[in-house]
Order: C-alpha cells, then sequence, then structure tokens
C-alpha cells in the first residue's frame, strides 16, 4: 500500500513563482527525492508518493509552507491504494493509489484537501474530520504556518525550544499553535495514522 498525494498551488498565476517554489520543493524533498517520490510538473502541479501513514501530516505540512506566503494556497488529494507499475519518475508509475489520487483531485470542488482510498467508509468520516479542520487551516495566517511548520518539522521540540527556533516569545509560539488548532490536528492526525493502518 501507498499514499499518492496530488496537489497544485492556488493563485499561482498571481505573483512570482519563486515566492512559493522553493517552499514547496524544500517540503518535498524532506519525503524523498525527485523525480522518482516527487515530481512538479505544469509549472504548478505535483506528485508524492510516501507512506499511507504520514500522508495527511504531510499534506497539512505542505499547506503550512505555502500559507506562509500570504498569497498563496495548496489543493491536495490523497490517494490510497496499491502501486502496480514503478517507474523511476513518479509521474509515469501506476495503480489504484494514482488513479485514487487523480479521482479524489479531479473532484476537489470547495475543498482543498480531501482522501480517497478503496473503503468509502472511511474515507467518509476521515473526510468530514478533513473538511472541519480544513476551517481552521485555511485560515491559517503566515505567522500561524511558520509556527506550525515548524513544529511538524521538529516533533521533538517543546515549545521553549521552538520559540528559540524561530526567534519568538515562549507566548508567541503557544499563541500560534492555539490559533492554528494544531492539538486537534494532531489529534486527528493520530486517528487517521490508526485508522489507515
Amino acid at each position: 500500500m501507498i499514499a499518492v498525494i496530488t496537489g497544485d498551488i492556488i493563485n499561482s498565476r498571481t505573483g512570482a513563482v519563486e515566492d512559493w517554489m522553493p517552499l514547496l520543493k524544500n517540503t518535498l524533498n524532506q519525503y524523498g527525492s525527485t523525480p522518482k517520490q516527487w515530481e512538479i510538473y505544469r509549472g504548478d502541479s505535483f506528485q508524492l508518493a510516501l507512506d499511507p501513514k504520514t500522508a495527511l501530516l504531510a499534506a497539512i505540512h505542505i499547506k503550512s509552507a505555502i500559507k506562509q506566503t500570504k498569497t498563496y494556497n495548496v489543493r491536495l488529494a490523497i490517494g490510497i491504494g496499491e502501486e502496480n507499475y514503478s517507474s523511476s519518475k513518479i509521474t509515469e508509475a501506476n495503480g489504484t493509489a494514482y488513479v485514487n489520487s487523480g479521482e479524489c483531485f479531479e473532484n476537489l470542488k470547495k475543498s482543498s484537501l480531501a482522501i480517497q482510498s478503496n473503503q468509502k467508509e472511511i474515507d467518509s468520516t476521515l473526510n468530514i474530520m478533513i473538511k472541519l479542520s480544513l476551517l481552521t487551516i485555511d485560515t491559517w495566517s503566515s505567522v500561524v504556518s511558520k509556527v506550525i511548520k515548524a513544529a511538524i518539522e521538529h516533533p521533538e521540540k517543546n515549545q521553549k525550544e521552538l520559540a528559540k527556533l524561530l526567534n519568538k516569545s515562549q507566548s508567541n509560539i503557544s499563541e500560534a499553535l492555539k490559533r492554528g488548532g494544531y492539538e486537534e490536528i494532531s489529534n486527528m492526525n493520530q486517528f487517521y495514522a490508526k485508522t489507515i493502518s
């Protein structure tokens, strides 16, 4: 079983590519190397293949990276399934994970994140939770996004250490994590990882 995230940058045609491209590449690099595990294509679209257990957190991580910019957001579809054909380029690989990811992406209407596997009941529960979390995630300020991105990248660090890392006060960190719903999102991610396995 693998997970495939298909995404694209919202508002990519406004502003400059260098505002979001380095942030995207830097984040994708934390999950593997290009072009086998991830690839950017058609200018502002990308795919990332990874362990299903880490897919939801990776999607939120990508959002936190892109939302630091104020101007941009990202649409993401997580597909879970098999990889029947492997290639040196992710965009040439195939299997139900890729099909689910592509279909899920095509069906992203008003939502900017969703999941599709071959288990409709599980998908339905997770997508309700994701939709609720997006009410908070899609309104993150660049400050909140930065703090949440750091918290995801350094799960071993406490608030004091994150404050030092980001050159902020501990109360600023605490406030940003609370505003961004970090604890609730972490709980959702734990539920997701348990359900998926």
